[in-house]
């Protein structure tokens, strides 16, 4: 059986791996550790939790145990998509490389720029990033790239899957031609194997495990659900939920709830709390300083039950998970394997319960066609009661919507008909008689008020005195001046004023 001390590490790097209880290496790490050294490009396919971050954290600080960083020119770059990943990946590069002199960096979103500034300024060696921050500081022209020995990109389907194609590509430019470059993924789409033959030369293609199987040691289970009416299935699913953890008892020791919508899993975390359980949620909206508060208390048991989107799907390494929710059905059949991987780490037993309603045959069936199998099927838990609720909390009824009903216009509702007053007094006969004669007046009879563009009243003149003196006045000023605007209205005199023809 392979040894780590079989693999040519430096024996500072394999003082610490023995240090941090490790002794065998994993059949990725015992595959790519070898052809790194080498200085080989690496392309490691493995399903999750098999030790990938150590695979090309160990010989990354081999490599990089002779020269000196820099300054604003990192020696090595990590790629990871999100902030959990690349923070963990700092981890372990501490807890792997503290018997050495090597410096490192991490530039992720939700930290000021300032002191990452400061590091980059001093010189490092890793630089550990997420694709967006180290554009933006490539850009501020704090960064450079060109003196990039080892590049890495973990989790680059995730990569991928996550739109950041064109900022990776971006990057791979900015960095020497001469590098060395290693890519890991628990999956290999289509869109990757173009990367790898643009960037990549002659790489050592090391796959340990089937593309996109489940790990043996996970149980997997589906919970159909079949609500009375559609717009109940929300609330269905959350009654399965709680009565899912309530059956498993003691042996949920700790949970991740995966969700396909943020809203949703401030949902589903705030009515498990209701409910009185001890849950969390975690998302890419919260700031950083919340999401490292909440996976941290998640870590050390405080939080008993993570909900999550798929921001923490991905390279997380919690290894006491015990058991995995999916709420939603994963509309990627990939993220399937990534959530239900968060359990069974390291050699332990874990469970995976998915939710699913009539809605979600397609995309079972696009899971069941990966993983090569069918997912047994489980019957709904003991306790479970359907749900009054008749409609998601997060969606307002039509009628309710801006005062309008479906289908319709504001304008076009009918508009209540004001009743008419009673007490109100008529109007007498001979003043309606009056104002009906002074309509059929003739037209040069009828009074006139003329107006300035001050609102000054000017009685008396008629609209062709008033023409010809506004022509009079253009006159006087000249045509490149503005002239005096002059208004005029017709006004009816009230009834009561209207002058008989006698």
């Amino acid at each position: 059986m392979t040894k780590f001390s079989d693999l040519a590490l430096d024996p500072r790097v394999l003082q610490a791996v023995s240090e941090a209880g490790y002794e065998t290496p994993t059949p990725i790490q015992a595959q790519a550790i070898p052809e790194a050294l080498k200085g080989r490009d690496v392309l490691g396919i493995a399903q999750t939790g098999t030790g990938k971050t150590a695979s090309f954290t160990l010989p990354m600080i081999t490599l990089l145990g002779q020269g000196r960083a820099r300054a604003r020119m990192p020696r090595s770059l990590v790629l990871a998509p999100t902030r959990e990943l690349a923070a963990q990946v700092a981890e372990n590069f501490d807890i792997y490389a503290k018997h050495t002199k090597l410096t490192k960096a991490l530039l992720i979103g939700g930290v000021a720029f300032g002191e990452q500034d400061k590091l980059i300024d001093r010189g490092v060696d890793v630089l550990i990033a997420t694709p967006g921050r180290l554009l933006d500081h490539f850009e501020r022209g704090k960064l450079l790239l060109t003196g990039v020995q080892i590049m890495v990109v973990d989790e680059a389907d995730r990569m991928l899957d996550m739109g950041f194609i064109p900022d990776i590509e971006r990057i791979f430019q900015l960095t020497p031609f001469t590098r060395q470059t290693m890519f890991y993924s628990a999956t290999m789409a289509p869109e990757i194997e173009r990367i790898t033959n643009t960037f990549l030369t002659n790489p050592a293609k090391i796959e340990v495990a089937r593309q996109a199987t489940a790990s043996l040691t996970i149980t997997q289970s589906l919970i159909e659900v079949k609500p009375v009416r559609k717009d109940r299935s929300f609330g269905d699913k959350r009654a399965v939920l709680r009565a899912l953890i309530k059956a498993e008892g003691e042996a949920c020791t700790n949970a991740i709830i995966f969700c396909n919508r943020k809203m949703d899993v401030d949902v589903v975390a705030k009515s498990l709390k209701s409910h009185g359980f001890n849950a969390a949620p975690i998302h890419g909206d919260l700031d950083q300083s919340v999401r490292t508060k909440t996976l941290d208390a998640f870590r050390d048991g405080t939080l008993h039950l993570l909900v999550a989107s798929d921001v923490a799907a991905r390279g997380l390494d919690i290894p006491a998970v015990s058991h995995v929710f999916n709420f939603d059905v994963p509309s990627h059949p990939e993220d399937y394997i990534h959530r239900i991987g968060r359990t069974g780490r390291a050699g332990r037993l874990g469970k995976a319960f998915t939710i699913s309603v009539p809605s979600d045959e397609k995309y079972l069936k696009a899971i069941e066609h990966l993983i090569k199998t069918e997912i047994p099927r489980g019957d709904l838990p003991e306790g479970y009661e359907p749900s009054t609720e008749d409609s998601r909390p997060d969606r307002a009824p039509r009628e309710d919507r801006k005062g309008r009903e479906r289908g319709g216009r504001g304008r076009d509702r009918e508009r209540p008909v004001k009743p008419h007053d009673e007490a109100a007094p008529m109007q007498p006969l001979v003043v309606v008689a009056k104002a009906e004669a002074a309509a059929d007046a003739p037209r040069e009879e009828r009074p006139w008020t003329v107006s300035d563009r001050h609102g000054r009243p000017r009685p008396g003149l008629h609209p062709a005195q008033l023409c010809a003196e506004g022509r009079a006045d253009r006159r006087r000023r000249g045509s490149g001046h503005r002239h005096r605007r002059l208004r005029w209205r017709r006004r009816r005199p009230a009834p009561d004023l209207i002058r008989g023809p006698g």
